[in-house]
C-alpha cells in the first residue's frame, strides 16, 4: 500500500505564482515611481507656491524716500528738506486733510456739531492716495459717526478722543472695503464747534 502512494501521481504544482506577484509589484512601483516623477518634471507637485507679491502699502522710515510719494494739491512739500527728531515713532507720519469742514447733527437732541479733520498714516502714499480717491464714501462714513454721537459723549476730554478713534477706525473700515488696506493711524481735529 506504501508503494501505491509513492508512485501515483500527485498533482502538480503551479511553478512561478510568486514570482508573478512580485513581477506585478515591480510593475506597479514603476508606474508609480514614473507618474511622480512625471508629477515632479511638470511642476504639480513639489514646486514652493509662487509667493504672491505683497502689494499693500509699506511703512516709511523718517528720512526714508516714499516710494508713492503723494500730494492731492501737486504741490511739492519734498523740496524742503524735512529734518525729523530723533524721538517719537521710527516711522514717518503723512496727513490727509479733509477740504471741506463736515456738519451733522448729534444722536438724541437738536446740538449740532461742525468738525475739520485731518488723518495720519505712517504707510506709503498710497494710502493718502486711496483716501482722495474715496474722499466721498469717507466723508459719508464719518457723517454716520457724527450722527451717531450722543452731545454728553463729546463735553469732556475722553469723549472728544473716543470720537478720533471711532472716525479713524471708521476711515479704515472704508478703505478696506475698498483697496483691501486700511492704515490710517490717527484722526485729528482741525476744529471742533458744538452748538
Amino acid at each position: 500500500m506504501s508503494d501505491d502512494k509513492s508512485t501515483a501521481d500527485p498533482k502538480p504544482k503551479k511553478k512561478g505564482g510568486f514570482i508573478k506577484a512580485a513581477l506585478f509589484g515591480l510593475v506597479l512601483l514603476g508606474a508609480g515611481g514614473g507618474g511622480t516623477y512625471a508629477a515632479f518634471a511638470s511642476g504639480m507637485i513639489g514646486q514652493p507656491a509662487e509667493k504672491a507679491e505683497d502689494l499693500k502699502p509699506k511703512l516709511v522710515l523718517k528720512g526714508a524716500k516714499d516710494p508713492f510719494h503723494y500730494t492731492v494739491d501737486g504741490k511739492d512739500k519734498d523740496k524742503i528738506e524735512i529734518v525729523h527728531g530723533a524721538g517719537g515713532s521710527k516711522y514717518r507720519t503723512a496727513y490727509y486733510n479733509f477740504d471741506d469742514e463736515f456738519t451733522s447733527n448729534l444722536a438724541g437732541g437738536a446740538a449740532l456739531i461742525q468738525i475739520s479733520v485731518a488723518a495720519s498714516t505712517h504707510h506709503d502714499g498710497r494710502v493718502l492716495m486711496w483716501m482722495h480717491e474715496h474722499e466721498t464714501a469717507l466723508r459719508s462714513r464719518i457723517l454716520v459717526e457724527l450722527a451717531s454721537t450722543e452731545e454728553a459723549e463729546l463735553m469732556g476730554v475722553s469723549g472728544k478722543e473716543q470720537l478720533q478713534v471711532r472716525l479713524a477706525a471708521a476711515i479704515n473700515e472704508v478703505l478696506e472695503e475698498r483697496e483691501g488696506f486700511g492704515g490710517v493711524a490717527n484722526v485729528y481735529f482741525r476744529s471742533l464747534i458744538i452748538q
